[in-house]
């Protein structure tokens, strides 16, 4: 889908540098990126070129050295710590590559806790979490805990829990790791009808196929943005178009 509206997210010549001296490591440099509704753009590059670290900077998970995050025209850096869980919470979800579950919670309250923080009823909570499931045909794992399913069961849980609720940005750190191809496709075909709705998604990955789902593939290497394309015909095309 082509986005027509502003941009959800704005990175604006955004740098991360850890450490000071010779053990300074910059972890991205100068990047500069919009999303728009409608809009999901993909991020490929080696390990260690500064993926996950484009991802956290952009959901506020960590502080951009220099230059200007926005969410919603919202600049990240202006909030304080309960400014910023309450754009987390309301604007924002997140699939991580380690899940973050609570083991002390169920499936469908894991995915309903966000709402319940933003102050939704529990039952209003558990009958959108209860939605998300059936999306992902998960339906029967709702009063499981995390240390009763599999590990791709736990992930596709993480991802309804991004997906739950009005979220107008997704961000997905290699959202199918634990997933075989089948249902891996099946999740990124939800990730693709979110963004078609109207959210702005941002999808972390190493496989060109999945990567073929997106509007825009961005290309880092070495914390640095160096090339970008438009949607690709198929993974073949983006595998040759890799720099």
């Amino acid at each position: 889908m082509t986005a027509t509206s502003a941009p959800v997210l704005v990175l604006d010549d955004v740098s991360r540098v850890h450490g000071s001296g010779e053990t300074e490591v910059v972890a991205l440099s100068h990047a500069s990126l919009t999303v728009a509704r409608g809009e999901l753009v993909a991020v490929m590059g080696p390990s260690g070129s500064g993926k996950s670290s484009l991802l956290n900077l952009a959901g506020g998970l960590d502080r951009a050295t220099s230059g200007r995050v926005a969410v919603e025209g919202v600049d990240v850096a202006s909030l304080d710590p309960k400014g910023l869980a309450a754009l987390r919470r309301r604007s924002i979800g997140f699939v991580f590559q380690d899940l973050n579950l609570i083991p002390s919670l169920t499936a469908a309250e894991n995915i309903g806790l966000p709402l319940e923080l933003d102050g939704w009823t529990v039952r209003r909570a558990r009958s959108q979490a209860l939605d998300a499931l059936d999306r992902l045909r998960l339906r029967e794992l709702a009063d499981r805990y995390p240390d009763q399913m599999s590990g791709g069961q736990q992930q596709r849980v993480a991802i309804a829990r991004a997906l739950v609720g009005e979220r107008s940005l997704v961000l997905a750190d290699e959202p199918t790791g634990a997933l075989d191809s089948h249902t891996g496709e099946g999740v990124l075909k939800l990730l693709r009808q979110r963004c078609d709705a109207g959210a702005a998604g941002l999808l972390v990955t190493h496989e060109a196929r999945h990567a073929a789902w997106a509007d825009r593939v961005v290309f880092l290497r070495d914390g640095v943005i160096v090339d970008e394309t438009g949607a690709p015909d198929n993974a073949d095309s983006l595998l040759v178009q890799a720099p």
